[in-house]
């Protein structure tokens, strides 16, 4: 927290720091296999990217935040650990606009990172389409995060694991904590990115190894309605590819997780492995 390392349950932040009055911040979930950490530039690069975007300019260079994150896993090494960074504006009396010469507050934990069971494997996740209405620029990685938690609600209330926003068209964007991808004809397909899709760093990851592999990817908008779609599954630092077999009550193929799906499941497991060796 700041400069200090803390017991989680000590940690504390003002009151009128403008993460928790304005949710004016930015962060990033990095895992990290073994001591290894998952494309770490990456996730720091885009950091800075969305604090670019939203004028928040970190009080500290990439190299040394990212010493700050090693030294925060070293503190607590989780086997397979979730590092999360975030940086708000920081603390000023509350107001819309911005007070000059702020520093911002940085918050880095350490959790394990949660794992996903056989038997939901073998079942396939379920998920609930909306229509988007969340800000326009989910590019930014913002800690404002209320438009996901009612998306995350909704589904939680139909008993499925995931809302995946929809555009006025009905295209597919992404889930509320996930990129999407669907199987037409054995193609790869995901939404292009944009002002409406967060650039994940597993979905780069996924369509880099898909083509390492020797599977087409191609980056359009698509629909759940378009011919030929046989398999959908969504990526995340937390989930790396889980097949999705049933959206909106309808099965998704033949119900059960695809070929491809837990193929693609496996190239990100392997890599993982890899990285822990």
């Amino acid at each position: 927290m700041n400069d200090d390392f803390t017991p989680l349950s000590q940690a504390c932040v003002n009151i009128e720091d403008r993460g928790f009055q304005f949710a004016d911040g930015v962060y990033e979930v990095i895992a990290c296999f073994g001591g290894t950490f998952i494309d770490l530039d990456e996730h720091l690069e885009r950091l800075w990217r969305s604090g670019h975007a939203i004028n928040l300019t970190p009080h500290l260079s990439m190299e040394e935040l990212a010493e700050l994150i090693h030294e925060t896993y070293r503190r607590n090494p989780y086997r397979d650990a979730m590092l999360y960074v975030q940086f708000t504006r920081g603390v000023a009396p509350r107001s819309h606009l911005i007070s000059k010469g702020m520093l911002p507050t940085l918050v880095i934990t350490s959790r394990q990172l949660p794992s996903i069971t056989d038997e939901k494997l073998h079942q396939g996740a379920t998920a609930i389409t909306l229509n988007d209405f969340r800000w326009q620029r989910c590019d930014i990685k913002s800690i404002s995060l209320l438009a996901s938690v009612m998306g995350k609600q909704e589904a939680a209330r139909l008993h499925v694991d995931e809302a995946f926003w929809l555009d006025e068209d009905g295209h597919v964007l992404e889930g509320c904590s996930t990129n999407c991808f669907a199987v037409m004809d054995g193609e790869l397909l995901t939404h292009p990115l944009g002002h409406r899709v967060l650039e994940g760093i597993t979905r780069k990851m996924t369509i880099r190894l898909a083509r390492k592999h020797g599977l087409s990817v191609c980056e359009r908008p698509w629909k759940l309605d378009e011919q030929g779609l046989s398999e959908v599954f969504m990526t995340s630092t937390t989930n790396a590819a889980m097949p999705v077999c049933q959206i909106d009550g309808n099965m998704i193929g033949d119900g059960r997780p695809g070929n491809i799906s837990l193929s693609v499941r496996q190239w990100l497991l392997n890599h993982f492995k890899e990285l822990r060796s």
